[in-house]
C-alpha cells in the first residue's frame, strides 16, 4: 500500500520526540532531518520537500510549541496541517456543466490506466448520482483499446460510442457528442489515446479534441508508481492542455506515494480522485486531510464509515444492530457480517483505517487472506441450525464433529468460537455506547484521541437516528 514506508519513517522520526517531556531546538532539528529524508525517500519533489521542512521547522520552533505540555503532539499536528496544505486542503468536486451533458476528457500516458479509470468514473457517476453517462472510445492506436472500453461498458451497463480504429479520433468524438445529445446523456467521458511519452503528435490530437468538445473537465490520469516522473508528466500535460484535475491510479500498489505530495504543489492542479484497486468500483474522492491521517498512521475513520455505508445493506444493518442490542447475535449473523466485510476490500487495509490500528506493531506484517473468511464460513456451515442459533450448545464432542465436517482442526474451531464470543461482547458494549475496550486499544496519543472522537461521533449519530425512529413510530401509532 502507498505510503507504508513513509509512514514508518515518520513514526520513527517522531518517536524520539514523544519520549521527551520537553523538547529543544536540537530535537526539532534532528526530527526535521528525519522528516526530510523520509519525504525524499518517498520520491517527493525536492523543492516541495525543501519548502515543507522549512515551514514546519519555523512553526515548530515557536514558543507555544516548545513550552507546551505536549510538544511532540504539537509538532505532529503542524506536520499534519502542512501535509493537508501541500495536497490541497479540501476535496475538489467535478466541474459540472449548467446544462447536460457534462463533458469529461481523460488524458495521460499509455499504461497509466485511462480506460479502466474512465469506466470507474462512469460507474461512480451512475451509482452516486444516478447519472446516465456515455463513454466515447477515441483511442484508435493502442491495440484492443476500443474493445477494452466496450467490455468495461458491458460490465457496467454503460453505453460506449465507438467507430472502430479506422476513423480520425476528432471525428469519433464529434459523432459521439451528437449521440449523447440525441440520447440526453448527462455525462460524456472521452477516452483518448496515450503514448509512452509526451510528443507533438499526441498533443496536437488532444488539442483538436479539446477545441471540438470544449470539455468541462480535462482529467489527467497518472500512475502513482512512477514517482517524480508522475509530477513531470503532470506538468507537461498541464502546460499543453491546461488540465483541470488529476486522478492518481495504482495507489494500492507498492508505491512510495511521492506523486500525491508533489502534483498539487508543482502544477497547482487538484487531485480529484484516487484509484486503489483493479475493480471498477475502486475509485475514491481524494480528501487531503484523510490522506494526511493515513500518512501519519492515524487511520481514516471517515472513509471507513463511508465505505461501510456504501457497501452495507441498510435494512440488514438495522436488523443486525437490533440483534446486537438484544444480545441475540448468532453465528448466522456472524457469517453475514463477514461476507459484507469481505465486500469492503482487503481486511488488512480496512484494519489500517481504524485510528490506533494503522501503526500497531502487531498489524505491521499482517496479511489477512480472504481464504481465512472462507474457512470460518466452512466451520459455521458444518454446524446444525440449532448450534448456529445457540453457541452455548457447542460442547467438546460437537466441536470435534464440526472440525471433521469442515476439514479444519479442533483448535481452529475453538479459536473461531472464542473470536465470535469476543466480537459479540464488544459489539454489545459498543451498541450501548460503552467503548471502554476499544479505548484501551486506541491509547492516549493524537491518533487515539481522534479515534475516540470518531467513535463518540458515531454514538451521537446512532442515538440521533434512534430518536428519529422512535418519533416515526409514535407518529404512526397516533394515526
Amino acid at each position: 500500500m502507498a505510503f507504508e514506508g513513509l509512514t514508518e519513517r515518520l513514526q520513527n522520526a517522531f518517536s524520539g520526540l514523544r519520549r521527551k517531556g520537553k523538547i529543544n531546538e536540537n530535537d526539532i532539528r534532528e526530527a526535521m532531518r528525519e522528516v526530510r529524508l523520509a519525504l525524499l525517500e518517498a520520491d517527493v519533489n525536492f523543492d516541495v520537500v525543501k519548502d515543507f521542512v522549512k515551514t514546519v521547522r519555523t512553526q515548530a520552533l515557536g514558543k507555544e510549541v516548545l513550552e507546551s505540555l505536549t510538544p511532540a503532539q504539537q509538532v505532529i499536528k503542524i506536520v499534519h496541517d502542512e501535509l493537508v496544505k501541500v495536497m490541497g486542503e479540501a476535496a475538489v468536486p467535478l466541474n459540472k456543466s449548467p446544462h447536460i451533458p457534462t463533458i469529461i476528457m481523460m488524458v495521460g500516458l499509455q499504461g497509466a490506466g485511462k480506460t479502466t479509470t474512465a469506466g470507474k468514473l462512469a460507474n461512480r457517476l451512475k451509482k452516486q448520482e444516478h447519472a446516465r453517462p456515455l463513454m466515447i472510445a477515441a483511442d484508435v492506436y493502442r491495440p484492443a483499446a476500443v474493445d477494452q472500453l466496450v467490455t468495461v461498458g458491458q460490465q457496467l451497463d454503460v453505453p460506449v460510442f465507438e467507430m472502430g480504429t479506422d476513423h480520425d479520433p476528432v471525428d469519433i468524438v464529434k459523432q459521439g457528442l451528437a449521440e449523447a445529445d440525441k440520447n440526453k446523456n448527462d455525462y460524456v467521458i472521452i477516452d483518448t489515446a496515450g503514448r509512452l511519452e509526451i510528443d507533438e503528435q499526441l498533443m496536437d490530437e488532444l488539442a483538436r479534441i479539446k477545441a471540438l468538445a470544449q470539455p468541462n473537465e480535462i482529467l489527467l490520469v497518472v500512475d502513482a508508481m512512477t514517482g517524480q516522473v508522475a509530477t513531470q508528466v503532470a506538468d507537461g500535460f498541464n502546460q499543453q492542455l491546461d488540465v483541470t484535475g488529476v486522478i492518481l491510479t495504482k495507489l494500492d500498489g507498492d508505491t512510495r506515494g511521492g506523486a500525491a505530495l508533489s502534483i498539487r504543489a508543482v502544477t497547482g492542479k487538484p487531485i480529484k480522485f484516487i484509484g486503489q484497486g483493479e475493480k471498477l468500483d475502486q475509485l475514491d474522492v481524494f480528501y487531503p486531510d484523510r490522506m494526511a491521517d493515513r500518512i501519519l498512521g492515524m487511520g481514516d475513520m471517515m472513509s471507513l464509515i463511508e465505505k461501510a455505508q456504501q457497501d452495507y445493506d441498510t435494512d440488514q444493518a438495522e436488523k443486525m444492530a437490533q440483534k446486537i442490542q438484544e444480545n441475540s447475535f448468532d453465528f448466522n449473523d456472524f457469517v453475514d457480517q463477514m461476507s459484507q466485510l469481505q465486500n469492503m476490500g482487503p481486511l488488512d487495509e480496512i484494519m489500517k483505517m481504524i485510528p490506533g490500528m494503522a501503526n500497531n506493531p502487531a498489524l505491521k506484517n499482517v496479511k489477512m487472506d480472504p481464504k481465512d473468511i472462507d474457512h470460518l464460513k466452512a466451520i459455521v456451515y458444518s454446524m446444525t441450525p440449532k448450534e448456529r442459533e445457540n453457541p452455548d450448545l457447542l460442547n467438546p464432542s460437537r466441536r470435534r464433529r464440526i472440525a471433521a465436517g469442515s476439514g479444519r482442526n479442533v483448535q481452529e474451531v475453538n479459536r473461531m468460537i472464542k473470536q465470535f464470543k469476543q466480537s459479540r461482547e464488544m459489539m454489545t458494549k459498543m451498541s450501548k455506547g460503552n467503548f471502554s475496550g476499544m479505548e484501551g486499544m486506541l491509547g492516549d496519543g493524537i491518533q487515539g484521541r481522534m479515534g475516540k472522537m470518531a467513535m463518540n461521533s458515531m454514538v451521537r449519530k446512532q442515538k440521533k437516528n434512534k430518536k428519529k425512529r422512535l418519533k416515526k413510530v409514535k407518529r404512526f401509532k397516533s394515526k
